[in-house]
Order: C-alpha cells, then sequence, then structure tokens
C-alpha cells in the first residue's frame, strides 16, 4: 500500500458528501426523500445571466486561457457590487481576487499564511472546512465557543483569557452559518479592535448578507483593511452555486501574498462564467427583495414544520436556514436526524456536525419549494397523529 500524508490522519470526509450518498441511495431504492438538509439554492438565477453568458461564447478569446485575476470586468463588477451593497470602496485592480468559489479561499488564504504548529481561532458551531484547512496546513485548530445563551455571538471575554501567542487567523462568519445570526456593526468593531490588539489577521466569510434586510461586510468597519479580509460569493446571493465565482477582498499587501499561492493552484476562470457573474453581480437589488420575500414565506412554512416536530425555534431575521433546539429531554440530533430520515422520508442537518456546540440542535435548509415544505409539514402531522 503506498501510505498517504500524515496530515490526512487529521481532516475526515466531509459530513455531507457522506450523508447525500446515504440520502441518495434512499431515493434511488424509490424512497420519496425530501432534502432539507443543505444550503444549495434552488432558484433560478437573474434572467439575464444566461444570454450573458450564452453571448460570451461566442467569443474568440472565450476558448482560451484566463488571467489568474480575472477580467478587469469583473473585478469592476465585483467592487461595484460592495459599494452598492455596503458603501464600501475597494479598488478592482488590488483589494479583490475573484475566485472558483470562496471555499477554495479557505484553503488559499490558510496556505498563505499558516505555518506548522500555528494556531487558529475556529467557530464552534461553524463551518466545518475552516478546521480542515487548518490541519491540511498542519496549523491547529483553536475553538472558540459561541453559544445559545449569547446569541450565537463571540465572548470576548474568554477569547481574552486564552493563550493567543500562537494565534495567527481567526476566522469569523456573519451573518452566520448554521445559525443565522446577523452579526451587527458593533460586533464587527469589537472584532477588528481585538484582532489589532493581538497582531491576528481576521477573516469573514460573508456568503449570506444579502439574505438580510441589511447585510453587513466587516469593511465598512474603520481601519479593518489593515487586519481582516473577507470572502463572499454569489452562490447564495444569486443563485449560482454550481457556477464557482467568489471573492476574496482586503489589503492588497495581504492579496498579494494569497495570489502567490491561488497562481499556482489553477488558471484562471473560464471566460463565459465571468462574463455570467458580471451581469448577476449589476442585477437591481429588486430582484434580491424579490428573492428574500420567497425565503420569507419559505421560513413561516419550515418555522410550522418545527413546531409540529415540537422543536424550539431560535429568533433569526434573514438567511437561508432555520436553526431549531432538540424538545427537553432529547440531547441525540443525529439520531434526530436519522429518524426523520428513515421514518419520513426527510433529511435535516443535524447542529453537531458543526461543533460541539451544535450538539441538540437541528438546522433545516430553505432552499426547499413551498409545495414540498408543506408535503413535509403533512408527513410529520400524519406521523405525530398516530
Amino acid at each position: 500500500m503506498i501510505q498517504t500524508a500524515t496530515r490526512l490522519d487529521s481532516v475526515h470526509e466531509y459530513y455531507f458528501a457522506t450523508k447525500l450518498r446515504e440520502v441518495r441511495a434512499l431515493s434511488d431504492s424509490g424512497k420519496p426523500i425530501i432534502n432539507a438538509g443543505i444550503g444549495n439554492p434552488d432558484l433560478l438565477p437573474p434572467d439575464h445571466v444566461l444570454p450573458a453568458l450564452a453571448t460570451a461564447l461566442q467569443d474568440p478569446k472565450a476558448h482560451g486561457y484566463q488571467s489568474y485575476l480575472g477580467l478587469p470586468e469583473l473585478r469592476a463588477a465585483m467592487a461595484g457590487f460592495y459599494k452598492k451593497q455596503y458603501e464600501v470602496t475597494l479598488d478592482p485592480a488590488t483589494e479583490i481576487i475573484p475566485l472558483m468559489g470562496s471555499k477554495e479561499g479557505i484553503l488559499h488564504i490558510s496556505m498563505a499564511f499558516l505555518n506548522a504548529g500555528d494556531q487558529v481561532l475556529i467557530p464552534d458551531p461553524g463551518y466545518p472546512t475552516y478546521a480542515s484547512a487548518s490541519r491540511l496546513c498542519e496549523a491547529i485548530p483553536v475553538l472558540y465557543d459561541l453559544k445559545e445563551e449569547n446569541n450565537w455571538l463571540p465572548d470576548f471575554d474568554a477569547l481574552e483569557r486564552l493563550d493567543l501567542s500562537k494565534i495567527k487567523i481567526m476566522w469569523i462568519n456573519y451573518p452566520h452559518m448554521p445559525t443565522s445570526v446577523a452579526g451587527s456593526k458593533e460586533l464587527f468593531e469589537k472584532l477588528v479592535r481585538f484582532a489589532k490588539k493581538h497582531d491576528i489577521l481576521l477573516v469573514n466569510d460573508n456568503p449570506y448578507s444579502c439574505l438580510y434586510e441589511d447585510g453587513l461586510s466587516i469593511h465598512q468597519v474603520g481601519g479593518s483593511k489593515e487586519v481582516a479580509l473577507e470572502l463572499n460569493s454569489i452562490s447564495k446571493t444569486y443563485n449560482m452555486a454550481g457556477w464557482r465565482v467568489g471573492m476574496l477582498s482586503g489589503n492588497a499587501s495581504l492579496l498579494k501574498e494569497v495570489l502567490k499561492v491561488k497562481t499556482n493552484m489553477d488558471s484562471g476562470m473560464f471566460y463565459g462564467i465571468q462574463h455570467g457573474a458580471i451581469a448577476a453581480l449589476k442585477t437591481d437589488n429588486s430582484w434580491l427583495e424579490n428573492q428574500n420575500k420567497i425565503y420569507k414565506a419559505r421560513r413561516a412554512l419550515t418555522m410550522q414544520l418545527a413546531k409540529t416536530l415540537h422543536l424550539k425555534l431560535q429568533e433569526q431575521d434573514g438567511g437561508l436556514f432555520l436553526w431549531c433546539k432538540l424538545p427537553d429531554g432529547m440531547k441525540d440530533d443525529k439520531v434526530f436526524v436519522d429518524k426523520l430520515l428513515h421514518e419520513n422520508d426527510i433529511f435535516i442537518a443535524p447542529g453537531s456536525v458543526f461543533g460541539k456546540n451544535g450538539e441538540g440542535f437541528v438546522r433545516f435548509s430553505l432552499c426547499v419549494e413551498e409545495e414540498m415544505i408543506k408535503e413535509m409539514i403533512d408527513r410529520v402531522s400524519k406521523k405525530v397523529a398516530l
């Protein structure tokens, strides 16, 4: 046997990669599975996006290698997006790097700044990839607690009590996944002060902000570019997750270091996709407002489903998910999820896959059309009645 690298000893296959194989097998066997487990947008991109992609395919330049930095027009559109959504000014030539999905940016940032033995502050609960990317770079994840009693926000007193001498990066994610807590400018100001005080690179993963009435960017905080980078994406905003288009923004000198990694990892984003992304980023906000009305209606129905399951709802005002606590006396969220899957043919996400503080919680995705949510309510109601 050829031995794998020891770095793989510290990571496992992503939970959803393995669980979705089980869900798919059940579906293939004839089970009428409804998947409300992942944030995979089921709605279409704006109407003008696909024609922009199709037109670009006829350009003689469309099928060759593209710039590592993307088309100037794409970077300009990304800067325009930040100006329109957040009133933030970014230099498209030096303060933005287009990414093939923001997920690759997590690893690129980690590779650019982490040495073996460095430590990384990781939110618990949070996106599992932050810890996996750190381990793949032979750095050490240090979990910081986000708890229900503190509305899933960082406890700065607890952070200050940690030994921060080896901390190199702090990952944050507001609006937060999985809990859908929005965060605030005041929170970002505290985080920027904390990062400056301890000489930590602060990275905000920000793909969900446009799914809230008042979406925020960490760049709205004065002086944030000294210590903060931000990932963003068109995946959730414009229903284009499979297109793999993200962006990294921040201090030009920091982005230069990330670019050293990226230019060795890919050979540029496909021309047609870039033009589709440009069209998406220029979409009028009235389209986003309509999308959020759809999610609001779905959230209201999913809350009915959660109540039928006797779950305790967590307060939230936007986002792509509904985060709920198990009924009193129930602790094992994975058992709850498996029971719902095998008895009702409904898949949702167990909170514990996002960290120990997610134990006893479950997450519903709102990427399910209203008729399917009504069907889930009907299935659960019949089971409860029995």
